[in-house]
């Protein structure tokens, strides 16, 4: 994995302007600010401390925000996952998902909405993600530490019922065998959850049947230092960053 930012190259370009046909404010290019937002992303710098060679952080960070809130993030991230599925001849869309989640450590100044993990002795926030078998993001959901996985569960997979029509099953581990499986099962026809656990002879980390993507997935926010830890004031935006962490993750595989 680079340690080091590189602009976005001019295949990247094509397959996001053919997917984001959208404008921006002011008088920066598109490609510039999406420069900018993977710029923070990479390096974890503040945004006021934006290197002048991309346009202003007022600007980028604006954007950030708007294509957040209003869903264009959310549609670029599923076009992508599409775009790479396709890509490896796989469907577009997957029937087998897992879901997961991963307690941080919050920086000192976040005050709100974050919680302590008893098992992991964690202080912070927790991140839900569900995730094919390619170890693609399809949905997040970030919360207190101490919020139980089968609540937040709920949480990321409601937005995804009117787009992954071929979802089948989710795997997931004992954490979300109360609560989610029972309102899955009950509330979705047709879709199933299937709880997996380690061997009781079996001692430490077991990688178990395609849950093991998803902890590889976990695995590589840490390569992208505004993720490392939960620097975000606000849980949307830490939900914002992983999901551009997705998108860069797929853009890095385009020649």
């Amino acid at each position: 994995m680079k340690s080091k930012y590189d602009r976005l190259t001019d295949q990247q370009w094509q397959v996001m302007e053919n997917i984001l046909p959208i404008k921006t404010r002011g008088c920066y290019s598109l490609r510039n600010i999406i420069d900018g937002v993977l710029w923070i992303l990479r390096t974890g710098s503040q945004w006021r401390n934006l290197p002048e060679n991309f346009p202003k952080w007022e600007s980028v960070y604006y954007h950030f925000r708007k294509w957040g809130s209003d869903g264009t993030l959310m549609r670029l991230n599923f076009m992508l996952n599409k775009f790479e599925r396709l890509r490896q001849g796989k469907e577009e869309t997957p029937s087998l998902l897992s879901i997961d989640s991963q307690s941080v450590k919050s920086a000192p100044f976040t005050s709100r909405d974050k919680g302590i993990d008893g098992n992991k002795k964690i202080n912070g926030r927790k991140r839900h993600v569900i995730t094919d078998t390619l170890g693609l993001i399809w949905g997040v959901v970030v919360g207190p530490a101490n919020q139980t996985d089968g609540t937040a569960g709920q949480r990321v997979i409601e937005p995804l019922l009117g787009y992954l029509y071929r979802m089948k099953k989710i795997m997931g581990d004992q954490a979300y065998k109360n609560g989610f499986k029972d309102w899955v099962e009950h509330a979705i026809i047709g879709l199933e959850v299937e709880i997996s656990s380690c061997p009781p002879s079996e001692k430490g980390f077991v990688p178990l049947k395609w849950r093991w993507v998803t902890e590889r997935t976990f695995g590589t926010l840490n390569f992208f230092r505004r993720l490392d830890k939960d620097h975000e004031k606000t849980t949307q935006s830490h939900q914002y960053w992983i999901l551009w962490q997705n998108c860069k993750i797929i853009l890095n595989r385009i020649k």
